[in-house]
């Protein structure tokens, strides 16, 4: 322990009867203390106050959302596989184990393997907040927040049903954000209707549901339409979520 290594210090030099004094009587209240509470180990006399020990979480869990209704094209999944396939690398880098999620939906949602996910047809029409209400299901039954950091990425191409819009925005804000280290909404577009990378001709119905809470700063989202736009917006989307580190692939 320090102190007393400065007390036998000053004796050795013969320093003055009160220094030594002085500090005999700071060790001894310190001694006492420490008896006091026995939980409190003798090195952390040295710094008067117990330090917290964050524990590391080394495993994160990638929930990839996506419609594969009949409006969703071979062109606009090829871009969120993309999208998804960048996210894995980046999160590979940061974590020592990484689990993937894959739910798709049209009018209800459902996890499958990534074969499926990206490839078996689907019809119906697009309730999107059968997607949220699966992923919430599964983080509850396998994920703890313990052990768990979340991310969630979804693409869609902005359809949704109306009576819809108001049960997605619910769920992200009270069921789904409170889960996410990260969330982030990639519309993706025919590409014949192209705008600069990021920017919308027009606004589509979920684009419009996300859009207050992309303003809060809760969700990250942008729009693409081509396959040279996925890494710069990968990019621009990390950077505004304070995850700059992301690294070229």
């Amino acid at each position: 322990m320090q102190l007393e290594q400065e007390i036998r210090l000053l004796e050795h030099q013969g320093e003055s009867d009160n220094r030594l004094a002085l500090l005999r009587e700071e060790l001894a209240h310190l001694q006492q203390h420490t008896r006091r509470i026995p939980y409190v180990d003798p090195v952390d006399l040295r710094y008067r106050r117990l330090e917290p020990a964050p524990r590391t979480i080394a495993q994160a869990v990638m929930f990839c959302l996506m419609d594969v209704s009949g409006s969703m094209t071979e062109h606009m999944k090829d871009l969120a596989k993309r999208f998804y396939m960048l996210l894995y690398i980046f999160l590979t880098r940061r974590y020592q184990h990484v689990d993937i999620v894959f739910i798709r939906h049209a009018h209800e949602a459902k996890e499958v393997d990534e074969q499926t996910f990206f490839h078996s047809p689907e019809t119906g029409g697009t309730v999107v907040s059968s997607a949220l209400l699966e992923m919430q299901r599964i983080v509850a039954e396998r994920y703890s927040l313990q052990d768990w950091n979340i991310y969630a990425a979804q693409a869609s191409d902005g359809d949704n049903s109306p009576d819809d819009n108001s049960a997605c925005d619910a769920l992200l804000t009270d069921a789904i954000l409170p889960l996410c280290q990260y969330f982030a909404y990639l519309e993706v577009g025919a590409e014949e209707n192209r705008a600069p990378a990021g920017f919308i001709k027009h606004r589509s119905a979920l684009w419009q549901t996300y859009e207050p809470l992309q303003k809060q700063g809760a969700i990250a989202m942008r729009r693409v339409t081509h396959r040279r736009e996925i890494y710069p917006v990968f990019r621009e989307l990390f950077r505004r979520g304070g995850l700059e580190e992301a690294a070229a692939p």
